[in-house]
């Protein structure tokens, strides 16, 4: 029998430590295991006993790239658990921060991580060395998101700002103003960036996905909505745990999310947001993704760097209209009284939902907590699509293939933790 392996020790440009093991027999796969060995970290065992005031300030530390999914994600879920509502104008104001979080995730994306896999290079210095002036845009698009989240956050890893019923404080209105002419620029910047990325060339492949989302009535959701499938499923964010579970699988310290009752793979993330919301979407950002290329639906999981984009665009569009009615609210937050009771979150983190549920004493300390990241929801989609890619180019040469399966795994710009790179591939043939 013919065999072949394909074993990664470290993948590059992801955000921590994973690997690909594939062996293929006679023309199929016959193994394929997407792992996880970055060491768990126990977030939701050291909440237990913690009063319920800290979980947006340590959930935070999950995550450098994305701590505002996790802040908000708790801070909802804490409200939800003590009846805080919060009102329109703080709501607005951390969907200006979550849109921070999006411009600086998007851009360090779709420009440091993915764009080299297109373009041919091994990473983003080679690119820098080639394009030195589009590297020069797309860090300070980044920064841009930085420079958001440390006025409405206090800094831009791990913010300090946010608490349960709103922020610390808020910013004076000259400071939030002078975020507009950045704004501006950044929106004639993701205009390119769209352009740019639409024209790579991206493998053929279509996929039938279960995609899950949040949607809200009057915009394109970021921090808040209902849960929403492409089969059907329309349930508030209390139903997660009623839909959706996790396992634990030998090859992986990550759990691997699976959709009720068939343990069966679904999607989050840009293309399940853009599939589920694409009429949300503001008629500027629908006009790009058409010049573009893309449909209302985009199966094609290569071409989420074009949504990608395209959301970057989005999240500019509604930070410059929040800035530019900005006042500063009357009181930062809204105060409350600790309680016993059970209360779930849900945001969009720029690599899909992020889901929160906490029980509380009535003294408000944490009894219990679960937290369900968006990685771990689709790790069962990505071992998928390798093996949809790896059935589709086996004529590739072993250094091609492990190149294509590599890029397969970066369309969900897979949060680990921090970036590695590749140690060691082996190859072994019979």
């Amino acid at each position: 029998m013919a065999s072949r392996v394909i074993k990664v020790e470290a993948l590059a440009r992801v955000e921590g430590e994973g690997s690909l093991h594939i062996r293929v027999r006679d023309g199929k796969v016959q193994s394929l295991q997407f792992g996880i060995f970055e060491p768990p970290r126990f977030f939701e065992a050291f909440l237990k006993g913690r009063d319920h005031s800290e979980a947006p300030d340590i959930t935070a530390r999950i995550c450098g790239i994305c701590p505002i999914a996790y802040q908000m994600g708790a801070s909802q879920a804490m409200e939800d658990a003590l009846g805080v509502v919060v009102p329109r104008p703080i709501r607005q104001l951390r969907r200006l921060l979550y849109c921070g979080e999006w411009i600086e995730s998007h851009a360090l994306h779709v420009y440091m991580l993915h764009a080299p896999d297109f373009l041919g290079m091994a990473d983003a210095l080679e690119l820098a060395r080639k394009d030195r002036a589009t590297v020069e845009k797309a860090l300070r698009l980044k920064k841009l998101g930085n420079d958001i989240l440390e006025t409405f956050g206090g800094r831009a890893i791990h913010p300090v700002n946010l608490r349960i019923g709103g922020f610390h404080s808020t910013p004076p209105k000259a400071r939030v103003k002078a975020l507009a002419a950045e704004l501006r620029w950044a929106i004639e910047q993701s205009l390119a960036t769209i352009k740019l990325v639409g024209g790579f060339e991206f493998p053929d492949i279509e996929r039938d996905y279960t995609f899950v989302a949040l949607r809200h009535p009057d915009e394109y959701a970021i921090h808040e909505g209902r849960l929403i499938s492409n089969r059907g499923m329309d349930i508030p964010v209390s139903g997660f745990l009623d839909h959706f579970d996790e396992e634990h699988v030998a090859h992986s310290n990550a759990l691997h999310g699976f959709a009720l009752p068939d343990h069966a793979a679904y999607s989050v993330g840009p293309l399940a947001r853009y599939n589920l919301n694409h009429d949300q979407l503001a008629p500027l950002a629908k006009q790009a993704a058409a010049e573009a290329g893309l449909g209302a639906t985009v199966g094609n999981p290569f071409k989420s760097i074009v949504v990608r984009s395209v959301e970057i665009l989005q999240v500019c569009i509604d930070a410059l209209a929040i800035v530019e009615d900005y006042d500063e609210p009357d009181r930062p937050f809204v105060a409350y009284e600790p309680r016993a009771g059970i209360g779930h979150g849900c945001t969009e983190a720029p690599r899909g939902i992020c889901y929160h549920r906490y029980e509380l004493a009535e003294d408000g300390a944490i009894v219990s907590a679960r937290i369900v990241p968006p990685t771990a929801q689709n790790q069962k989609t990505i071992e998928e699509d390798l093996h949809e890619v790896v059935t589709r180019n086996l004529a590739l040469d072993d250094e091609a293939l492990k190149w294509r399966c590599e890029q397969a795994i970066r369309n969900y710009d897979p949060c680990i933790s921090c970036a590695t790179h590749f140690l060691k591939l082996t190859v072994d043939r019979d």
